[in-house]
């Protein structure tokens, strides 16, 4: 007969297995790895995600004494650790690798503009990412979200400031395990300086603005007590629909209901907060005021929170802004690009040592894919999924390291190489779950959750 277990059981007996008709997914946890000392270290992760292929060799692995037409235009810089050298566009961050590890050999197969493999370790076909999920491996913090403990308010799980290409792609999303288990999204509507040219891809506009949930917005003025009275009277519409919808829908709004009544959620979406200081420190762009809003959900207890900086072509006509994707204009767009991620990874860093949570949050930034060691006809660099680099902070981290080498084209690895489901087993072993912990789909098949990755061991402390 089969045992079916609910997700508190199945934390607290290790190895059962999940079966049984109604059970959409399931966890095992097995412990393998928790006397090593880096294990559980982050208590959260900010997840910076840069959308579009962010090139390696204008950032983290310049090859100074290749031929032009593959070095590019920009020069190393010594950063605060002798031997670590980083683009000249990122003074501020070269101060902070005595807290970082580079990843410079890290690469996959499954195509470009396919941003899941960097959200789950899932190496899926091309192509997969514009379709429905559900069938596909959760993303980290799906995961996180999935594991939170029984009775706990806040979410595991945000997304700012948009989904990817705005329109939402399933990279982020929760798979198999159902939308339940999907980020709490804001949405921000970018905003551009007066006098801006929108439309001349050399020159990219700062994409400005604020993240802001759609829903709190609705309810400005509104006590909880009355939330809670139109919540009552929505009631009685559940006992309308059948079981499995009806448990679904029930779940909505009970979630939906904690997030509009927590002020701790709510503060950390306050506009007014966003002083002077923080827009000078994090540069007052949409991306950074994300990250600085990413500082106070993580002190406020949320486990895993994405910045996304995606790009807004299309969404907005009349706007050329293709995110990271530098086909045309490679190093014009950088020079615009790069001091506003030098801004936004040091005020991090900065806010995170300054609160004290420096040594239980993990800093990710990272990329879908990787750019041609040749630059073209158009100054650009093309996809190249063979070799790019990405870059992890503080808790738990081995900082002053460089795992991993590129040969002298920054083409392809010649030591140290690893794959996105590595660096996801990284993040899950910093936030204390195994990586072979397994997720059940909708079929009881088991999934690793690091999809057979393996933590970077030479990055930990």
């Amino acid at each position: 007969m089969p045992v079916l277990l609910n997700r508190r059981k199945m934390l607290q007996h290790q190895g059962a297995l999940a079966a049984g008709a109604g059970l959409l997914s399931g966890a095992t946890p097995i412990v393998r790895a928790a006397d090593r000392p880096s294990f559980g270290r982050a208590r959260s992760v900010i997840f910076l995600f840069l959308h579009g292929g962010a090139p390696a060799q204008d950032m983290f692995d310049l090859k100074p004494k290749a031929p032009r037409e593959i070095r590019g235009e920009f020069s190393p810089i010594q950063t605060d650790v002798p031997g670590i050298e980083i683009c000249e566009h990122l003074p501020r961050m070269s101060r902070w690798m005595h807290r970082s590890a580079i990843l410079r050999a890290v690469h996959h197969k499954a195509g470009c503009h396919n941003e899941i493999p960097g959200f789950t370790g899932y190496e899926s076909p091309s192509g997969m990412q514009e379709l429905d999920d559900r069938g596909l491996p959760p993303s980290m913090g799906s995961v996180c979200e999935y594991l939170k403990p029984e009775g706990q308010i806040l979410p595991a799980y945000v997304s700012l400031p948009n989904p990817l290409n705005v329109q939402g792609e399933t990279g982020p999303g929760p798979g198999f395990l159902g939308r339940r288990y999907a980020p709490l999204e804001s949405r921000a509507v970018p905003e551009f300086d007066s006098g801006a040219v929108l439309n001349q891809r050399p020159n990219p506009p700062i994409v400005r603005g604020i993240p802001r949930l759609e829903d709190s917005l609705l309810i400005d003025g509104v006590s909880p007590n009355r939330l809670a009275l139109r919540r009552a009277l929505l009631s009685p519409n559940a006992g309308m629909l059948q079981p499995r919808s009806q448990s679904e829908f029930v779940r909505f709004q009970q979630m939906a209901f904690d997030v509009l009544t927590a002020p701790q959620l709510r503060q950390c979406f306050d506009p007014a907060l966003i002083t002077s200081d923080v827009r000078d420190r994090y540069g007052n762009t949409l991306f950074g005021n994300s990250a600085w809003m990413a500082t106070k959900l993580v002190a406020a207890g949320v486990r895993f929170v994405n910045v996304i900086w995606t790009w807004y072509y299309g969404a907005y006509p009349g706007v050329a802004d293709y995110g990271w994707d530098t086909h045309e204009h490679n190093f014009s767009i950088l020079r615009s690009y790069l001091p506003q991620v030098d801004r936004v990874f040091s005020g991090l860093m900065e806010d995170l040592e300054r609160t004290g949570l420096i040594d239980e949050t993990l800093v990710v930034l990272t990329t879908d894919f990787g750019r041609t060691p040749g630059v073209n006809a158009t100054a650009g660099r093309d996809h190249w999924m063979h070799c790019y680099s990405t870059v992890l902070a503080g808790a738990g981290i081995r900082g002053g390291t460089v795992h991993g080498a590129s040969d002298s084209s920054a083409a392809w690895p010649v030591d140290g190489a690893v794959r996105p489901a590595d660096i996801c087993a990284t993040i899950y072993h910093l936030l204390g779950i195994d990586p072979d912990t397994y997720v059940y789909d909708r079929l009881n098949r088991p999934h690793k959750v690091a999809q057979g990755g393996e933590p970077i061991q030479q990055i930990l402390v």
